[in-house]
């Protein structure tokens, strides 16, 4: 389980291929690795990854096809930055939201403002993720908690203050940047529980349809 507050920079130092996986080497920059052991989790862009082998300054793991396909490490390469977050423990300050390091799909830059102090960003969810976007809403970008500013449609406005540009990849975004997304954990588990019964039916009937909202009194 992870927050969202980006505790190092870090980059892959090398990246093998090992059939349809990958086997990683993570630069860890400043993060503090004294506590980290073996199989801890270290969420990397908003990927959580287990440490197969440590080093004093570095980790490596391996990433297996499914996270391949599902985040941005389809197209990292050597040299690619990083952020970086340690699984919390039980007794560390919730700074953001419940991240599970898990990423729903990538995200694309449609455009960035600069207003200063601040980046405004709009970026481009898949329009499967659109119904999980809310205005004031949170979610999780490149392992980042950020506060959703404004919805249209499955595009949604982010407004960055300084910290975050200074202590995160975000600083290198330009329109065009692809970016691992999770959205809120709560409303993937709201919609799940929303279908009851119907949940173990295949999958092509577990959307939320108009009828399933009715049946559960959400309509009228």
């Amino acid at each position: 389980m992870f927050t969202g507050i980006i505790e190092a920079l870090g980059q892959i130092s090398d990246m093998q291929s090992r059939g349809t996986d990958y086997r990683i080497t993570i630069s860890t920059g400043k993060l503090d690795m004294s506590d980290v052991k073996i199989g801890d989790s270290i969420a990397t862009n908003g990927v959580c990854l287990t440490a197969v082998e440590l080093g004093e300054h570095h980790y490596v793991a391996d990433v297996s096809i499914e996270t391949i396909k599902r985040s941005g490490f389809a197209h990292y390469k050597k040299g690619q930055a990083v952020n970086l977050e340690k699984a919390m423990a039980a007794t560390s300050r919730f700074g953001g939201h419940i991240v599970s390091g898990h990423v729903d799909g990538v995200g694309e830059v449609k455009s960035i403002t600069d207003l200063g102090q601040t980046w405004e960003v709009w970026v481009k969810a898949p329009d499967s993720l659109a119904k999980y976007l809310a205005e004031k809403g949170s979610v999780t970008v490149d392992g980042v908690s950020l506060t959703v500013n404004a919805v249209n449609g499955a595009e949604f406005r982010l407004t960055l203050v300084p910290h975050t540009l200074k202590e995160t990849i975000i600083q290198h975004y330009k329109s065009g940047t692809q970016v691992n997304l999770e959205v809120d954990v709560i409303a993937r588990y709201l919609e799940r529980l929303m279908l009851g019964d119907k949940a173990a039916q295949p999958n092509e009937s577990n959307d939320i349809s108009l009828a399933v909202l009715a049946e559960n009194g959400y309509l009228k």
